[in-house]
């Protein structure tokens, strides 16, 4: 392949950068297979340019970004960039079969959009099935190099995921088959499993931070983990949170970072230690039984200081203390812990609330003859399956939600009738609590179905994420791909409307497109719908994402051009009649 390919080009003039001039910044992504091999065992593995992690796109605020993608798989995808807003661009989101079709085996396509009014780390990953291993940052610059804490030396991406032995288009096939007994094998750090594995007593590679004493470095750690939230220290170390999800947080400082799947959280870490080395890790964490469990696994790198000697002068290398993989509460206390930025071109909480909306989360199971005859007690004749509100969403298989939305068809494909409250009033956090009786008669009426949300532009929309205990009582880190909002308060157990907005945070809150909604606890967001278009919401864990824990809002035009969703850019392929993106 030649090398060309394999380069990002750059078109930013040099008189532009130096006068803080919008550039355009322009990229090649070559999707293809390779293999590698880690753990004794060599495995297929899908990449972009050659590269785990993929290509970091690196803009300045204002700027415009072209990314041409040439899928070299023997199956079709599409790449979604995680965080950004897509103002008026909907058809750039690359959420498949929600704004497009993917992208044929051999074919092309081209992404074009804005980046504006956004300042920090964002990602881009396949948004087909478990590809969501291909991964990258997206780093948005402010503009003229101005950020609200001092500049830090250098600045490093820590792209957090795993190792699967399985090829993960086998393993979208096995869990769309209602088989989740895959596990990855360990997790990595910027592509690397880390000395703690080894083959055949050979450690497998470290990824190594060599820094400077006396200087800081910023940090942009992102989860891109299909099943895992994690917990990241290095020892001797403290860090200062100053950012996530593309936006300045209050400075908060800790010896720890929690950071979910989807999360990217921007921490300024001094080299203030003598010298020497010092390990860093992530652990993945995990609800504690009886939930079901999943083998522990981490991975372990290296901070490397300037000066100190090839062995560390023979002594051990400073290791954290990690907490217990079950606890998830040092999970909790972080993301809570976090405020925005007072900044007064921030945009304000709406005080106002046209729509409230109350989702509860959980898990349940239907008949894999799609009827309501089968026996639940037998394994065999059921699938599991994750819901919003009992509905476990059925994603669209051969035309997207926004092809069907802008041609004005109006039945057949989805209803707009999602619930907007649970159909139950238990109390789901506490398994004690439960109706007595067969559980899947509590978890009636479960079912699947492609149900939506509509709303007017500019309404203002208040959503409570409801964690639930019923089959699982994992965390849920819910996305809204093409919005921001405001993170106004959470907590543990049921949530309570007489008394919980008591506790809503309207000075300066933290706007994310990704919350950690607690494990057996609740989230409370309130956001705008200024962004007309088709919005994928969903969970990101992987398997709460193919079991049907996902929704889909239409939000209508503005009553302006400038408020309107526009037609489809030339360049965007409409979907054919396979499923797949038209040549």
């Amino acid at each position: 392949m030649a090398a060309t390919i394999f380069c990002a080009v750059v078109l930013a003039a040099l008189a532009a950068a130096a006068g803080g001039e919008a550039a355009v910044v322009e990229h090649t992504f070559v999707v293809h297979e390779m293999n590698q091999t880690h753990l004794c065992n060599t495995t297929k593995i899908y990449v972009v340019n050659g590269q785990l992690p993929g290509p970091t796109i690196d803009v300045t605020d204002g700027d415009t970004v072209v990314v041409h993608v040439v899928n070299r798989l023997p199956h079709g995808l599409t790449i979604h960039w995680h965080g950004v807003r897509q103002i008026r661009s909907c058809w750039s989101d690359g959420a498949s079969f929600v704004t497009e079709c993917p992208i044929p085996p051999g074919g092309e396509h081209m992404y074009r959009f804005n980046v504006s009014g956004q300042v920090g780390t964002l990602w881009w990953h396949a948004h087909v099935t478990c590809l969501r291993a291909t991964v990258a940052a997206f780093i948005i610059r402010p503009k003229g190099g101005r950020y609200p804490f001092s500049t830090p030396t250098k600045d490093v991406p820590i792209i957090i995921g795993e190792w699967w032995e399985l090829d993960l288009v086998e393993l979208d096939k096995r869990m769309h088959d209602g088989n989740f007994a895959d596990n990855p094998l360990s997790a990595t750090i910027n592509g690397k499993l880390g000395d703690l594995n080894n083959c055949s007593g050979k450690p497998e590679e470290s990824f190594v931070l060599d820094v400077v004493r006396g200087e800081t470095y910023l940090l942009r750690i992102v989860n891109t983990a299909l099943f895992s939230e994690y917990y990241f220290k290095v020892a001797g170390h403290t860090f200062t949170v100053v950012g996530a999800d593309g936006y300045y947080l209050t400075p908060y400082k800790t010896d720890m970072v929690t950071v979910a799947p989807g999360e990217a959280i921007d921490v300024l870490m001094a080299a203030d230690a003598p010298p020497a080395h010092y390990h860093m890790i992530a652990l993945a964490n995990q609800p504690p039984e009886p939930d079901p469990q999943i083998p522990g696994f981490d991975s372990r790198g290296l901070v490397r200081y300037a000066g100190s000697s090839h062995n560390n002068n023979g002594l051990p290398v400073l290791t954290p203390l990690m907490p217990s993989q079950h606890n998830t509460m040092p999970s909790y206390y972080f993301h809570n812990n976090l405020t925005g930025l007072a900044h007064p071109d921030r945009h304000r909480v709406p005080m106002h609330v046209d729509e409230r909306l109350y989702f509860t989360l959980g898990l349940g199971s239907i008949c894999r003859n799609g009827t309501k005859t089968c026996q639940r007690r037998r394994s065999r004749e059921t699938i599991v399956v994750a819901t919003m509100n009992n509905v476990s969403f059925r994603h669209p298989t051969n035309t997207s939600l926004l092809d069907w939305y802008y041609d004005g068809r109006t039945s057949g494909l989805y209803t707009e009738d999602l619930p907007d409250h649970s159909p139950h009033p238990y109390n789901y956090t506490d398994r004690t609590l439960i109706p007595p009786g067969p559980l899947e008669e509590a978890l009636e009426p479960t079912f699947k179905a492609t149900k939506l949300r509509r709303f007017r532009y500019n309404t203002s929309v208040e959503i409570i994420f409801q964690s639930t205990a019923l089959l699982q009582s994992d965390s849920n880190p819910m996305h809204l791909h093409g919005y921001d909002f405001f993170v106004l308060a959470m907590g543990i157990g049921n949530y309570n409307p007489k008394t919980d907005p008591e506790k809503f945070n309207y000075h300066n809150p933290q706007l994310r497109n990704t919350v950690q909604v607690p494990r057996t606890g609740w989230a409370a967001v309130r956001f705008v719908t200024d962004n007309p278009g088709m919005w994928y919401l969903h969970c990101h864990f992987e398997f709460h994402i193919i079991m049907g824990m996902a929704t889909a809002f239409i939000v209508e035009n503005g009553p302006t051009a400038e408020t309107s969703l526009p037609p489809p850019p030339p360049e965007f392929k409409r979907c054919g009649s396979n499923g797949l993106t038209q040549p």
